[in-house]
């Protein structure tokens, strides 16, 4: 962000601070920076900001399920974002799901979320967009879905099945550390959005949150309390440190979605507001996968299979490469001949690590395809091998990980990577939806036959 870039809202700002007298001034100062901590606290700009675009002006492309859904313009522009907007039309769409025009948001806005937050917290996030943020005057394309989902006062149900619009109101039971951690993993930092699974009207499954959802080709972790599928045997401070530093040392690192929350948002908390939901997540209900045997930041060792490919010819081609042999070629350097990272700790073991303990891979495939990329010098940092390595190539490899410093039952297979390279599966959900549409025409059609035939008989039997 260039010099220019401030300059509107330092002269909106400057504005309201000359108009005012001087103890108002420091108060709509104060409001505005705290409007800011907010909407950092939601990570507003992670889905409002196209890659290379100004902050907040839209134009991200947010895959889902049912299509690609486009990110508005939410700068203060009266013609292209929400500079018309009153308080009261900002809060329903923040928290309702409902813009100025009436029209109904899809809850990749997660909205949902945000319904837990406190009047006072709206305020605050109103006046930094209206007067925080340079307004930007071009307008994104708009979402074009298809049928059914196009028609978005659909949406006015599913609300009324699935929207809690109640805001966060704390447990007395809990002290103050815990019902702030509570509010801000339910509320502005929408963490069971990716953290909780999803139903067929991907509507979050609340008797599971916090046990793991998908986001698009990666897996949000599970973040309850269980000691083998979650973070039941983490510390406070492994906590914190995971969402200040994007990583956790013998834990796990952030990447893919996880690594820009943290990159854009959850480093510039403020130490007690991490604290908080640290507590508070240690308290989530666990839920266990059977499928964990044993905590998944706990696999794995340190083992050297470079050194028996010493002296061994490569093949020609390299898909006839071993797990071995692209480990030294191209892992090596960075986590060592055997996976015990740097020495420093800057660069993570391959072993006691959540990338490799899990039992499904995706993570790792997908680790490996994009690599880890900070914005600034924060987190750990590792190349993508996308176009260096074949499918066959990162199954290879992928196996080899998790064989040696992972969890062995792991398997990863070429057609896999070949998967989650393309983007994912298919998703069945709009022929489902189309299918479900007109089974439920079928039976509202038989149903009226039947009533329209009993009728008739009633009719002729002279009972009417």
């Amino acid at each position: 962000m260039n010099a220019s870039t401030h300059c509107l809202p330092l002269l909106a700002l400057l504005g309201l601070l000359v108009a005012a007298p001087a103890g108002a001034a420091d108060t709509a100062a104060a409001l505005l920076q705290r409007g800011q901590y907010l909407a950092t606290a939601g990570d507003c700009v992670a889905c409002h900001t196209a890659p290379g675009g100004k902050p907040f002006a839209g134009g991200l492309t947010v895959p889902t399920p049912i299509g690609n859904i486009i990110a508005t313009n939410i700068t203060p522009s009266t013609t292209a974002g929400i500079g018309h907007y009153t308080e009261q039309q900002f809060s329903d769409a923040v928290r309702k799901g409902i813009r100025a025009d009436g029209k109904r948001l899809y809850p990749a806005m997660p909205y949902t979320a945000y319904a837990q937050i406190t009047d006072a917290d709206v305020h605050a996030l109103y006046a930094y967009f209206m007067h925080g943020v340079t307004p930007v005057d071009g307008k994104p394309p708009p979402t074009r879905l298809p049928f059914p989902f196009n028609i978005r006062l659909s949406m006015a149900g599913w609300n009324l099945l699935f929207l809690d619009s109640k805001p966060f109101t704390p447990d007395p039971t809990k002290d103050a550390a815990w019902n702030r951690g509570a509010y801000l993993v339910r509320g502005l930092a929408h963490c069971s959005t990716c953290h909780t699974p999803r139903n067929l009207l991907m509507a979050e499954q609340s008797s599971h949150e916090l046990a793991g959802g998908a986001v698009g080709t990666w897996r949000a972790p599970n973040i309850t309390a269980d000691a083998n599928s979650g973070i039941g045997n983490w510390s406070e401070q492994d906590l914190v440190d995971y969402l200040k530093l994007g990583h956790a040392r013998g834990k796990a690192q952030a990447a893919g979605p996880m690594a820009e929350a943290v990159d854009n948002s959850l480093q510039y908390l403020e130490p007690a507001d991490l604290r908080a939901i640290a507590t508070y997540l240690k308290t989530v209900p666990a839920r266990h996968d059977p499928a964990d045997t044993q905590g998944v930041d706990s696999w794995g060792a340190a083992f050297d299979g470079v050194a028996d490919q010493r002296g061994t010819a490569m093949p020609e081609d390299a898909n006839q490469w071993s797990g071995a042999q692209l480990y030294d070629g191209y892992c090596a350097t960075c986590h060592q001949a055997r996976g015990e990272g740097s020495f420093d700790g800057g660069l993570p073991p391959l072993f006691h690590n959540t990338a490799t303990g899990r039992a499904d891979a995706d993570n790792l495939v997908m680790v490996i395809l994009q690599g880890i990329r900070w914005t600034d010098d924060s987190g750990v940092h590792m190349p993508a091998f996308a176009n260096q390595l074949s499918d066959w190539q990162i199954a290879t490899l992928a196996t080899y990980l998790t064989q040696h410093y992972g969890n062995p039952s792991a398997k990863v297979s070429a057609e896999q990577v070949r998967l989650l390279r393309a983007g994912g599966a298919p998703s069945h959900l709009i022929a489902l939806t189309r299918w479900a549409m007109v089974v439920v025409v079928l039976l509202i059609l038989v149903i009226v036959v039947l009533l329209i035939r009993r009728k008739r008989r009633r009719a002729s039997s002279g009972l009417v």
